[in-house]
């Protein structure tokens, strides 16, 4: 007897082919084999012409979805339905999610297998976990397909009918998402926050004394009876102290003042307070948790950290990465004790196993959290992972281990103090037993570096203490704007709201920024102008698609109709073709939205109007003369945008740029002007002689108050010959390029160049040929230690070519995810996340383009040959053209 088993990913079937008889033959389906139409070419003949069709359900037939077979999945079924004709049983090992339970459903359809069926479900791959499962098969729960298919329905329901209404209104190639959408409105609305924000300041002493020989430091809190103002008693809207609030605000002068008065005076310990406390661990990873503080301490993605959550599982390292349960099993509550005692003591053990309670009502992911897999867990030393791998599976396994250990014991310390009619207040934190801070603090590499950057040693003090004052000085603070969201706040925020599911904010983030929604500066995202103008359409004609209670409530519902507390087609028909439907909405307000109005953006305190255009976002003011209009500057971001930028940016265009002098070698005028990339310095005046006159854009540090005109000749004179390589003789050169200063030795074409970036302490400006030589002796650094890296990492690693055996991989372009085969790149296609992809369908992909650019090529050869022989004219060819057209 011959049983086939179905997997999702070639990695995770070589994996699971490890512990099974040799009479089990395992496939990869690569993901779903078939899905809703993502394009016109995809939509069979027979229903091309029906009015759904381009939607792809059905409405009118009870949300019939049309599910087709891509062609990049044809091969696979192919093989899938060949493997299955030798088969005696069919056994379905997909994920045990939602998804995984759909794509089951789907290859039952789509195989229409004669032999016996299983579904087998587990949530770690090991030999233990593998041979239970075999022993507990079952059948497919059509109540978790039920459930998926109603969320696929319903985000090609909002996708497919608000995305059109947004490129009438505002521009081509914008998305409106179910989820996607709720998030770029939390991300709008913290800029909306940091626009209104007003900065307040405020001032307060510190004073450093000592006691037994023991230094210690101490802040001001009253004054008199009454309390010093901190950030905290501010208004965000005003920058003044909130109403009703009895605090003293100080300024510079009365802090100053103040510490001449009580310099020289005595001080007195009033108060002393120690208050033990304890602290327990947090529970072990979810799917969100742990996408939070792989961002905050690897500063990982949430796709990068699913990414390689998913090589772990499919390699056996750790459990499913898809739950929201922090539920352990009894195999992994003795697993992690046992590391327990063995790594740290009896005495750092829990006294007794800790049992977490899963606090999501809709945690149906999986019924265990992310853990190290097995009934023994691997320290990360004993496992043969390297780079991020092994630092995410680190991480999960500190966590884990940390879960099962004794609580934190603190004490912590409040010492009052005064000095004449001022109260100063030190507090202090000593760690009695660190307990499982010892192996895990949330937010820190380095447990131990933690705990001792934890503890504040205050001396023993004790009420009537004078201790001594070495100095007091007056600190000055402002308050500062609410924080933009990073990926771990978003998607801390998207899980306490209950909006989507934690599997899908990696996928739903990339889009957001794929989109042109938002961009990543440093770690925070920045909503862009056009994320204003979706936004403020859907806040003003669909409310309830853009609030996260509306939102939240539909996936509650998702959730029953998992569990069959809900029936799905009702809700769909609800949703979409109901007295206040989805379907009824567009066509009510799509004559209301003027696309004028849409594609503007209305922004507090700016007189000034925003509106995006074909090119980008642009202002558009009256100057009494007539409309100005003058592209926005890329990095300038919606919160930065006031009416002194306003006034610069349009003035550039009325006016002409700023003169900051004169170059010295042709007399020609030297400009300050900002452009579609930031500042930049120009030599002259554009005529029609002189179209392209020569530019120079800023060095980093540099801005238009502090640039000189001996600078700005330097950059214009840009690249600085230095000399000649006394070696290779090779042109030496310093200039400035995209990734910042640097020099290179030129030596010709069969050598090449090779280039150096500058170090901080140098200047490209006045650096000297004996600085240049020694850079380039230097050993030349790959990339992949710089940005450039980052960018050549691949996002997925599919497998190897059967045709040469080299790696295919999915990397991140400028127009979004691309796989890549030696020299050839293919196009994901779009709606295809990267999770998706497979290398069944990369190879298809890199076939397609491969045949285009050779027929291309071809084309190009025969062309250039008919246009040598014949002679024939740009007139002429242009004419044939139209002929054909017509």
């Amino acid at each position: 007897m011959s049983t086939l088993v179905i997997v999702e990913s070639p990695t995770k079937a070589r994996t699971i082919r490890n512990f099974l008889p040799n009479d089990y033959r395992v496939e990869a389906s690569m993901g779903h084999v078939r899905d809703l139409p993502s394009s016109a070419d995809e939509i069979p003949e027979q229903v091309k012409g029906e009015k759904w069709a381009q939607l792809g359900v059905n409405v009118e037939a009870d949300f019939e979805p049309l599910y087709v077979i891509p062609k990049t999945k044809q091969k696979v079924v192919k093989t899938l339905k060949d493997a299955l004709k030798d088969a005696d049983e069919l056994i379905l090992a997909t994920d045990e999610d939602r998804e995984g339970e759909s794509i089951s459903w789907h290859l039952q359809q789509v195989l229409k297998p004669k032999v016996p069926i299983k579904r087998m479900v587990f949530h770690e791959i090991t030999r233990e976990a593998i041979r239970d499962a075999l022993n507990n098969c079952r059948t497919i729960d059509h109540q978790l397909v039920h459930a998926q298919e109603t969320r696929r329905i319903l985000d090609r329901l909002v996708g497919y009918t608000l995305s059109p209404l947004l490129w009438k209104k505002i521009a081509s190639g914008l998305s409106a998402g179910r989820v996607q959408s709720v998030a770029v409105r939390l991300l709008v609305q913290r800029e909306r926050q940091r626009r209104a924000f007003r900065q307040g300041s405020y001032w307060d002493l510190k004073a450093r004394l000592v006691q037994a020989k023991t230094p210690f430091e101490t802040k001001l809190v009253t004054l008199g009876d009454r309390k010093v103002a901190t950030g905290s008693d501010f208004d965000e809207s005003t920058g003044q102290i909130i109403a009703g609030r009895n605090v003293v605000l100080l300024n510079e002068a009365q802090a100053r003042a103040l510490v001449t008065q009580l310099t020289g005076k005595p001080w007195q310990v009033a108060k002393v307070e120690e208050r033990p406390t304890t602290r327990k661990p947090s529970p072990p990873f979810t799917t969100s948790t742990l996408q939070q503080e792989a961002n905050r301490k690897l500063r990982l993605s949430a796709r990068d950290t699913m990414k390689i959550a998913q090589s772990l599982y499919e390699n056996g390292y750790i459990t499913y990465m898809r739950t929201d349960s922090v539920h352990l099993s009894e195999q992994a509550l003795t697993a992690a004790r046992t590391c327990v005692a063995e790594m740290y003591g009896k005495e750092y053990l829990s006294p007794k196993p800790r049992q977490y309670a899963t606090k999501s009502k809709g945690a149906q992911e999986a019924h265990e959290a992310i853990r190290p897999a097995g009934s023994s867990f691997r320290t990360p030393q004993q496992t043969p992972l390297s780079g991020r791998e092994l630092q995410l599976y680190d991480l999960i396994w500190k966590r884990t281990v940390a879960s099962q250990m004794a609580d934190a014991r603190q004490t912590i310390v409040v010492v009052d103090l005064q000095v004449e009619n001022a109260g100063f207040r030190s507090s202090g934190k000593r760690i009695d037993f660190p307990g499982f801070l010892r192996a895990y603090v949330e937010g820190s590499d380095d447990p131990d570096a933690a705990l001792e950057d934890q503890e504040v040693i205050l001396p023993a003090l004790k009420v009537g203490d004078r201790p001594n004052c070495q100095n007091i000085e007056a600190v000055g603070h402002e308050t500062q704007p609410p924080a933009r969201y990073t990926e771990a706040s978003l998607v801390k925020t998207l899980e306490s709201e209950g909006i989507g599911r934690p599997s899908t904010y990696a996928s739903i983030i990339s889009t957001i920024i794929d989109r042109g929604y938002s961009i990543l500066k440093g770690n925070a995202l920045v909503p862009t102008f056009t994320a204003f103008a979706v936004t403020d359409l859907l806040e003003k004609y669909f409310p309830e698609l853009v609030d996260p209670g509306f939102t939240a409530k539909m996936e509650r519902t998702l959730d029953d109709i998992s569990t069959g507390e809900a029936a799905w087609l009702p809700y769909l028909q609800k949703f979409y073709l109901g007295e206040n439907g989805l379907e009824t909405q567009v066509k009510q307000q799509e004559s209301a939205i003027d696309p004028n109005q849409a594609r503007s953006v209305e922004l507090e305190n700016l007189d000034a109007k925003v509106r995006i255009g074909r090119y980008g976002p642009y202002i558009e003011a009256d100057n009494g003369s007539g409309v100005v209009t003058a592209s926005i500057p890329k990095d300038l971001t919606p919160s930065d945008l006031d009416p002194e930028q306003v006034q610069l940016i349009l003035k550039q265009k009325t006016e002409g740029p700023d003169q900051l002098g004169t170059d010295p070698n042709t007399g020609l005028p030297i400009y300050i002007l900002i452009g579609k990339y930031g500042p930049y310095v120009q030599l002259g005046e554009a005529t029609e002689e002189n179209k392209k006159p020569k530019r120079a854009s800023f060095p980093k540090g540099v801005t238009a108050e502090n640039l000189t005109v001996e600078q700005a000749v330097g950059l214009l004179s840009l690249p600085r010959t230095l000399g000649v390589h006394p070696e290779n003789g090779g042109k030496i050169q310093a200039s400035l390029g995209r990734f910042g200063p640097y020099v290179v030795c030129d030596r010709g074409k069969e050598e090449g160049k090779e280039y150096r970036s500058l170090k901080a302490a140098d200047d490209v400006l006045s650096i000297t040929l004996s600085r240049a030589l020694e850079l380039l002796a230097e050993p030349k650094k790959s990339r992949s230690s710089s940005k450039t890296s980052k960018a050549k990492e691949p996002l997925r690693e599919l497998g190897k070519h059967p045709a040469d055996d080299e790696p295919v991989n999915v990397y991140d372009g400028p127009y979004g995810p691309y796989v890549k085969h030696g020299k050839t790149n293919a196009s994901v296609p779009e709606g295809t996340t990267v999770e998706d992809v497979t290398l069944a369908q990369a190879i298809e992909l890199l076939a397609a383009k491969a045949s285009t650019s050779k027929s291309k090529s071809s084309s190009k050869s025969k062309t250039s040959s008919t246009k040598s022989k014949t002679g024939t004219t740009k007139k002429k060819s242009t004419t044939s053209t139209a002929k054909k057209k017509s």
